[in-house]
């Protein structure tokens, strides 16, 4: 007995190490063939200009045909003195155009945001530390000669999903399984990871929304794709968001935006009429586009004197009461000087009759967070916005790191928490509320672009926000723009290389090509393979001709049936949609038969019911005969026995399903049976 014990040691002190290697050092895919050469192409840089907006699309032809569309920006919040405001690479998308210029075989492939990096070793170790809820420094120059972790691959999101779900399985069946050491530490990392990452989606949706609004001169994105990228962004925080079809996109885009939009408005109501109720100045502060992120409470000093010993309702504000302290009463910190009419409306400076008023700064909070203004900096009590973004964080970490409860698994626990979730949601009450990652990474761009500020105080706000921030794996704003520029060249020199984008475009398009020469068991089994090697093995197509046709004819009819899926959502097509181009999709479709699917069938049945137009209608009948599918033909029979249609156009169908039926097309026996006792030979 005693020689095992020592050997089951020594095992989990091998799976630790492995397991902390792995985490700290993510290995990277690997490829199944050789890489296929490919010429260089020197980029060409073409430029989108947004005149006076602040922000620039610059377009660099990468060889292989692609190429690299990134969105600088005007960073006037970090202008100094009287120079130039520094312009910042962002955001950058790799547009797969397959050489060409037409849109329809275009595939979005990545995504990068210029200022998410890969941390520093002692970032690392010390996201790895669990209950660290600190800043470890900032990452020096991210120079390299690889490319830029990407921040969502566009064109693979479901990858996302079964990375998180076998990472689930790992981290509860194995991990946790050798003991709290290794379970606190992978848990805290991935933790961490998963919070910078989302801290950088938040800012590239927030840029590519203010590029979209401020857009002007050659629109190198489309409205449509600017959506789409949006819309997979906004996705990464629903567990199955990655499997959602490109046909939801758009809805997904309108849903979330309204969604915040009336949280945003909620909020900024709640907190306004808070601070009118307490005497306190509500100062919303705005993006470039002119939406209102976060605001500011100013108390005016003469209020001090007047409300001294007052009583204060600290509901929704989270601050402890301004008239009973004797810090404001000798304030030496920021201040502005804001001159009111007397009815307390804010006017200019010389206005007839205007008084002058001192303000103090006491809280900036954010308006797009669930349930509440949240709390992100508080001027008097520099901690009091981290005691209650860390009450929610170190609350999970004890119950499921060190003590081991479940929601799910324990029904106590799970009882007394959703009862202490509804109170604190209920009052208003600033302690364990859902992460404030969003509005904090929110106001890290607003102080980068907002020019407005005072940069006394925009220093001082940065300052604050920097001390209460509690991932390890964050940078300053400084640091971040430095690691954005850095990352950007290190991304065009990647492109240049014939081994470095080119190559990694060739290898994607490889991987495109398997389902064109596998069956469904074929691809079922070479998916599993992928998700169970944790993506380290993905199987690639050797290249040829025929195949790049054929993947290239899968693009644009991905193309056209996602506009005629739109299409069909409509009551009447010609009053919503362009006839036009509805024709020329189902054209294209009747043309390409042999290569469209059965949900295909469906999709330009729909559009036949929804049309009054005559030679849609034909291309659509026509299109069902020649789309060789047992659910084309169920929907060419459905259309024949519809007694709601006109009789000529079920003579049409008849016509065609006898015609079918001559060719020996694919044909359900039972609908087989209906046709020849219906319709006839």
């Amino acid at each position: 007995m005693k020689s095992v014990f020592p050997e089951l040691n020594a095992r989990r002190a091998a799976c630790f190490l492995l397991s902390l290697l792995l985490a700290l050092f993510p290995l990277t895919s690997l490829s199944v063939h050789a890489q296929t050469p490919v010429g260089v192409v020197e980029p060409q840089a073409e430029m989108g200009v947004a005149p006076d907006s602040g922000f620039r699309l610059e377009r660099i032809r990468v060889a292989g045909g692609a190429e690299l569309l990134t969105i600088f920006a005007n960073l006037d919040g970090l202008r100094t003195g009287e120079s130039r405001a520094p312009e910042v690479p962002l955001v950058s998308v790799l547009r797969d155009t397959m050489g060409d210029d037409t849109p329809e075989n275009d595939r979005l492939r990545y995504l990068w945001m210029l200022t998410y990096a890969k941390p520093s070793f002692t970032q690392r170790i010390a996201a790895a530390v669990p209950f660290f809820y600190n800043r470890a420094g900032n990452k020096g120059r991210a120079v390299g000669h690889g490319a830029p972790p990407v921040l969502i691959d566009l064109s693979a999101t479901e990858r996302e999903v079964w990375n998180k779900v076998f990472w689930s399985a790992l981290q509860n069946l194995l991990l946790d399984a050798y003991g709290f050491p290794l379970k606190a530490t992978t848990r805290a990392y991935h933790r961490n990871m998963a919070d910078h990452r989302k801290a950088h989606i938040v800012r590239a949706l927030a840029v590519l929304s203010l590029y979209e609004a401020a857009r002007g001169g050659t629109p190198l994105f489309t409205r449509s794709e600017l959506h789409d990228i949006q819309a997979r962004l906004m996705l990464t925080d629903k567990t199955l968001g990655g499997i959602v079809d490109d046909i939801h996109l758009q809805r997904v885009f309108q849903k979330e935006t309204t969604l915040v939009r009336d949280v945003r408005g909620h909020n900024w109501e709640l907190l306004r009429q808070r601070a009118e109720a307490e005497s306190l100045h509500f100062e919303p502060l705005e993006m470039p586009d002119g939406s209102a992120t976060h605001a500011i409470l100013w108390a005016a000093r003469p209020d001090l004197v007047a409300r001294r010993g007052h009583a204060f309702d600290k509901r929704f504000l989270n601050i402890e009461n301004p008239w009973r302290d004797d810090r404001l009463l000798n304030w030496q910190g920021y201040t502005e000087t804001r001159y009111f009419d007397a009815e307390n409306r804010p006017v200019e400076p010389g206005t007839e009759g205007a008084r002058q008023v001192q303000l103090i700064p006491l809280a900036l909070y954010g308006l797009d967070h669930p349930k509440i203004p949240i709390l992100l900096v508080d001027f008097r009590a520099g901690m009091n916005p981290k005691r209650r973004e860390i009450s929610r964080r170190v609350l999970e970490d004890v119950t499921r790191t060190v003590l081991s409860l479940s929601r799910f698994g324990d029904l106590p626990y799970f009882l007394s928490r959703s009862v202490y979730d509804f109170v604190t949601g209920r009052r208003g009450m600033d302690v364990n509320q859902p992460s404030r990652v969003r509005a904090y990474s929110q106001l890290k761009l607003l102080l980068s672009l907002n020019a407005s500020l005072d940069p006394a105080l925009r220093d001082q706000i940065a300052s604050r926000l920097e001390r209460v921030s509690m991932n390890p794996l964050e940078n300053d704003l400084r640091a971040e723009t430095q690691v954005a520029r850095d990352q950007y060249a290190s991304l065009v020199e990647y492109a240049r290389r014939p081994e470095g984008l080119p190559a990694r475009l060739d290898r994607d398009r490889r991987a495109e090509m398997m389902p064109l020469k596998h069956g469904r068991k074929g691809q079922t089994l070479l998916r599993l393979a992928n998700v169970l090697s944790f993506g380290l093995y993905t199987h690639r197509e050797k290249a040829t001709p025929e195949l790049a046709a054929r993947m290239e004819l899968q693009r644009r009819l991905a193309y056209h049936e996602r506009y005629l899926r739109e299409v069909a959502r409509s009551p009447r097509v010609e009053v919503d949609w362009n006839i036009e181009e509805v024709r020329r999709s189902l054209r294209f479709i009747e043309a390409n038969s042999e290569a469209a699917s059965g949900r295909m069938a469906s999709v330009v049945a729909s559009i036949f019911a929804r049309t009054e137009d005559e030679t849609a209608r034909e291309i659509c009948l026509s299109g069902l005969y020649r789309i060789n599918n047992e659910t084309a033909k169920k929907e060419l029979l459905s259309i024949y026995n519809n007694q709601q249609v006109e009789a000529r156009w079920r003579g049409r169908s008849a016509e065609y399903l006898r015609m079918a039926v001559r060719e020996n097309q694919m044909i359900a026996p039972s609908d087989a049976k209906t046709i020849l006792s219906v319709v006839g030979q």
